[in-house]
């Protein structure tokens, strides 16, 4: 071995040492299989592997490692950077992460959204209630910058558990459970390299999103993510104070056009500013609803392909056109289909399961699908600590307690009941109304609330 080769390996057995608690010689051997230079037989088993360095799988192996148990994160992307654009934390997902030591965190950097409200396409008010702390909830509910929070995650899993306990630029292959032996033989690839290998797990977590590659094994044959034929534009851009300064806004009807808009930075709130994240979603006739294309979270869309949609458009003090041209001048606009999958009969087999959005896809309409990952992975970490070193049991107990609630919520954004409302209000008063009870009737209106929690899984 040279002796650049020799340094990085003293390196990397340090830090492996550290994460894992092992004697140096159990390290040697740990690096070198990871290397492929040891034989199979001694490669050292890796207690938890979480494939997928995103919310969920970030937040799984700081609740794994708080429980006393081993965890390794492996991701595809070569590093992780602060991407995307806005996300919404619910404050039963607040309270997980505060448990977890984060609410100071989230508390510098997030805004405590106050409310949210509803306006019909011509900036009259339709419907609106507090949220978070306004609303009595023992935690606030946050918006924040889904890179932000991602980051958040990120330092502390390294701070916690070791520098390489993520370990990017690796893919998930495929596993397989040798007979006699209690551990899957997972297969990771070096992404640079090109170059497969093996290493000996006792539970796989497929935390990889909604094209997950350990879902795919579970579930061959599932097909590509279902779209509802609506499209959505995305886009964050510094702006002025707007709609009271901390409101979850909506106008519109997704029938046709709808906008969502809300800030998402402390920061900026604290030097007289706004970063305003928004969404704009079109529906396409049903002539149209083929094959989405490409889902890809991080696919640029064009202005002039959105902005026609929202022409004239103004919402109390602002002005929508002027702020989707500002982000299509100084910043990047983001455009995907909005899809989901199916729920799956079940989630896993054996030393196997999945999480967040891998397990249950969801439209981006009910603030949940955050929310939900963060959940899920604070109930996998508390039922495998529970079973004891029955990683099976674990798992198991994990999917009955989570598998219907999150399958609930993921199915009540498909029905977008609150949506139907808005649809209602569109057609009953398409050039607006002076008082929505003209429009709705109160039991409508309640609907409004009730769909909400709905989509939120009652909060």
């Amino acid at each position: 071995m040279h002796g650049t080769e020799t340094a990085t390996s003293i390196t990397r057995i340090t830090s492996i040492t550290a994460i894992t608690g092992v004697a140096p010689i159990t390290a040697i051997t740990a690096i070198t299989a990871l290397t492929g230079l040891a034989q199979r037989e001694v490669r050292p088993v890796i207690d938890v592997l979480v494939a997928g360095a995103g919310i969920g799988g970030l937040t799984a192996a700081l609740s794994l490692h708080a429980a006393g148990i081993g965890v390794r994160v492996i991701d595809a992307v070569d590093a992780l950077r602060p991407v995307g654009v806005g996300i919404n934390l619910l404050p039963h997902a607040v309270r997980e992460l505060t448990e977890l030591g984060l609410g100071a965190e989230l508390a510098a950097t997030a805004v405590p959204t106050a409310e949210t409200i509803h306006f019909d396409r011509h900036g009259n008010h339709i419907w609106g209630e507090p949220l978070g702390l306004a609303r009595g909830h023992h935690w606030p509910q946050y918006s924040l910058h889904r890179g932000a929070l991602q980051l958040i995650l990120l330092d502390a899993v390294r701070d916690r558990i070791g520098e390489n306990a993520v370990q990017t630029g690796t893919a998930f292959v495929r596993y397989a459970e040798p007979e006699g032996s209690g551990a899957l033989r997972v297969t990771l690839r070096d992404v640079r390299r090109g170059r497969e290998f093996a290493v000996p797990v006792r539970a796989l977590i497929g935390a990889d999103g909604l094209y997950s590659a350990v879902r795919a094994r579970l579930h061959p044959g599932e097909g590509p993510p279902l779209w509802n034929g609506i499209r959505m534009w995305r886009g964050v851009t510094e702006w002025h104070p707007v709609l009271g300064g901390r409101s979850m806004a909506f106008a519109g009807s997704n029938a046709a056009a709808k906008l969502v808009v809300y800030p998402i930075s402390w920061e900026a709130e604290v030097r007289g500013r706004a970063l305003l994240n928004w969404v704009a979603e079109v529906r396409y006739p049903v002539h149209h609803h083929g094959s989405p294309g490409p889902v890809d979270w991080n696919r640029s869309g064009r202005l002039s392909d959105v902005l026609p949609h929202f022409s004239g458009w103004r919402i109390g003090d602002l002005d929508v056109p002027a702020l989707l041209a500002a982000t299509g001048s100084t910043g990047r606009i983001l455009e995907y289909p909005m899809v989901d999958r199916d729920p799956l009969p079940y989630w896993g087999r054996g030393p196997v399961t999945l999480l967040g959005d891998a397990a249950h896809p969801m439209y981006p309409v009910g603030s949940s699908g955050g929310s939900e990952a963060v959940l899920d992975a604070r109930v996998l970490a508390r039922c495998v600590a529970l079973a004891g070193t029955d990683r099976v049991s674990g798992l198991r107990a994990y999917e009955a307690e989570r598998w219907g609630p999150a399958n609930a919520v993921a199915l009540a954004n498909r029905a977008m009941p609150v949506d139907e409302i808005l649809r209602t209000v569109a057609e009953r008063a398409p050039e607006g109304f002076a008082r929505v009870e003209d429009v709705l009737t109160g039991e409508e209106l309640a609907g409004l609330g009730e769909g909400y929690r709905r989509m939120r899984g009652c909060w």
